[in-house]
């Protein structure tokens, strides 16, 4: 066994039986095109390197090989490998991947030119109708470089799809590997959620008890990411809005951060809600919120004694603004017992489409286990890892 096929599937099986091609150019940041290999891999996708000579400057050969378990194709041959791979055969790959891509080759495939085994992989592709992802990595002066924009843009008019690069400073550099892998499953995977917008609240909320002090929960943001990334991969149009949690969010997903209730009030107020199909709202919200105190409290008090008044109700409030969304709320309490009625008092008083319900075992931990109500009074119990849940609570919501 090759060491690639101990860690295929491992992540996920989302990609298994995809064939991906790793096109691999002479930028600097080719490096990195192993631990894209095996990350793709640990979805399921078989992956075939293909490299310029200049990418050969960069990485050896040997490592992709290492990386993938395929000698990389370096040279085309009487085999006519860019035919057998991406011609129109009866069992082409599923994606074409240039990662990272030069100003170079991006302008030769604007132009249709095949002087490099990667090139020539790509014009076959354009030819047959294989999805193409170009991720782009060079120095801003290039990337800003008009004629390069316009050729970026002629791609783009055929359908080849780019991962735009993140500028930091004078450089244009790769887009993560996350997103990479997160964009290549939306192209080639089910895209059963590719009509739906979706908007998912997470992460917890903090209310200042003075100008130095916040009173907040334990809520991880574990849950919300996870819908986030598989709504996001699943093809869905997402919006993110974030609170104060230590899991991170995915940058390639619009987001917007909040503190306290009044900060997602804000948003509620600001924002026509009625253009998503689907809210999520799973963000620990407080229900008190502290009279603040003005300045910083001294630390040399021995009791403190603070006032907390209701909060006002963000589900409440969502509703009211979002009258022709699906709403799905999540309901936390301490014990199991009368859960599922719990939740379903709080569907009927909500006006909810579902309610996600569990206790408080599962905060901070990596799994869980749900109750979801439906608005006829179904419950379904389901247990496993918050990654795995979140994919259960879209097929059940979408």
């Amino acid at each position: 066994m090759h060491p690639s096929d101990e860690i295929r599937g491992v992540k996920s099986k989302i990609l298994n039986k995809k064939r991906i091609v790793l096109g691999i150019t002479g930028s600097i940041a080719s490096i990195e095109c192993v631990r894209l290999s095996r990350e793709l891999i640990r979805h399921g996708a078989d992956v075939i390197p293909v490299m310029t000579p200049s990418a050969k400057k960069i990485i050896h050969p040997n490592s992709l090989e290492f990386a993938t378990g395929h000698k990389p194709i370096i040279e085309l041959t009487g085999i006519t490998e860019h035919v057998l791979f991406c011609g129109r055969v009866k069992k082409p790959i599923d994606l074409l991947i240039i990662s990272a891509c030069t100003a170079n080759t991006i302008s030769k495939i604007a132009h249709g030119i095949d002087d490099t085994t990667v090139t020539t992989f790509a014009s076959t592709a354009i030819g047959s109708g294989i999805p193409i992802l170009i991720v782009p990595a060079m120095h801003i002066s290039m990337y800003d470089h008009k004629i390069v924009q316009d050729n970026i843009e002629k791609c783009k008019k055929i359908g080849i799809k780019f991962i735009e690069p993140y500028i930091n400073g004078n450089k244009a550099k790769m887009a993560d590997i996350d997103e990479i892998v997160a964009r290549s499953i939306r192209n080639i995977g089910k895209k059963d959620m590719i009509n739906k917008k979706i908007l998912i609240i997470g992460g917890s909320t903090a209310e200042s008890i003075d100008d130095v002090r916040t009173i907040s929960n334990r809520s991880s943001g574990k849950t919300a990411v996870f819908l986030v990334k598989n709504a996001f991969i699943r093809g869905a149009s997402v919006e993110f809005w974030y609170g104060r949690s230590k899991e991170p969010h995915p940058r390639y997903i619009e987001t917007y951060k909040f503190e306290s209730v009044k900060d997602i009030m804000k948003l509620l107020r600001n924002n026509d809600l009625n253009k998503f199909d689907i809210i999520i709202i799973c963000a620990a919200i407080s229900d008190y919120i502290p009279k603040k105190i003005k300045g910083k409290i001294s630390s040399d008090e021995k009791k403190l004694f603070f006032e907390m008044s209701r909060a006002p109700k963000v589900i409440t409030k969502l509703r009211e603004k979002a009258k022709n969304s699906k709403i799905v709320g999540f309901k936390l309490e301490e014990k199991k017992e009368g859960l599922a009625k719990k939740a379903y008092e709080f569907l009927k008083k909500n006006k909810l489409d579902y309610v996600i319900a569990n206790t408080i075992t599962g905060i901070g931990m990596e799994n869980n286990k749900v109750c979801i109500v439906d608005n006829v009074g179904n419950c379904s119990f389901k247990e496993g890892s918050k990654k795995n849940l979140t994919d259960y609570i879209l097929n059940t919501v979408k």
